[in-house]
């Protein structure tokens, strides 16, 4: 594919993750108290869990899915820019941007995995008629450790450092080239430094007492994919355009064959 191609699939995949990952957002929060069930009781995780039966567990499958057109987007981003380096230079800026960009789509999304593929086996252990106390609270420890690790240590830390570095990196190559608005590099740099505030409450799950900003994940995150959808919307436009010029210079390529 050549560059304006790249543009028009990397514009519509990242608009595309955008959109899709508010579906199932959207359904946790009705059906899960998402994100808030997050930070409550191992109990009372467990058991709503249980009680929302194969429909949570497919939602949680799809949020962990829906991100792919974004990972993928990221990967391309480079080449949409018209500035992929050569490959015997393999430390350019955009180049490192991506590779954070991809670690931090990566990492989120296996964090998510242990929703639909770790949680179910223990909230139906927890949830069973003959489970005794003991069993009980062995299975909370389990359970606190997983979500300790995969949902702090790989989501919220991993997954969100390395996005907001992307966007700094990327916010910085952007500004560098000149060829899309100032304004979103700096909205790229604004909704990265709201999205690091959210690291105060991962601080605060093994420091209890750190100051954290408790919105600061939710509006990080959409400032986000406000910030994708704006990128994607400006890929497209750079794509029309240069098709258009295109055209213009050679009238045999908007002749009508019929």
């Amino acid at each position: 594919m050549n560059v304006q191609q790249i543009r028009k699939v990397t514009g519509a995949l990242l608009i595309m993750g955008a959109v899709f990952v508010n579906i199932p957002y959207t359904f946790l929060i009705m059906n899960f108290d998402y994100p808030d069930i997050l930070r409550q009781p191992t109990s009372e995780i467990l058991t709503r869990f249980a009680a929302g039966g194969p429909g949570l567990v497919w939602t949680w499958l799809a949020f962990a899915w829906v991100g792919l057109p974004i990972l993928i987007g990221i990967l391309l981003m480079p080449q949409a820019l018209g500035n992929d380096a050569p490959r015997d230079q393999h430390f350019s800026l955009g180049r490192i941007a991506m590779y954070f960009g991809a670690a931090g789509a990566v990492a989120q999304m296996i964090g998510l995995l242990r929703w639909p593929f770790v949680v179910p086996v223990l909230a139906r252990m927890y949830t069973a008629a003959q489970a005794t106390t003991d069993t009980r609270q062995a299975i909370e420890i389990v359970f606190q450790a997983v979500h300790q690790y995969g949902g702090v240590v790989l989501g919220e830390h991993l997954g969100q450092a390395f996005i907001i570095i992307w966007m700094v990196l990327l916010s910085i190559s952007l500004l560098q080239q000149g060829s899309t608005p100032r304004w979103l590099s700096w909205a790229g740099f604004a909704a990265a430094g709201v999205y690091a505030l959210a690291q105060g409450e991962v601080l605060a799950t093994v420091m209890p007492g750190f100051p954290y900003w408790a919105e600061a994940g939710l509006v990080g995150s959409l400032l986000w994919l406000v910030w994708l959808v704006a990128l994607g919307i400006i890929l497209l436009r750079q794509a029309r355009s240069t098709s258009y010029e295109h055209a213009r210079q050679d009238p045999r390529r908007s002749l009508n064959p019929l």
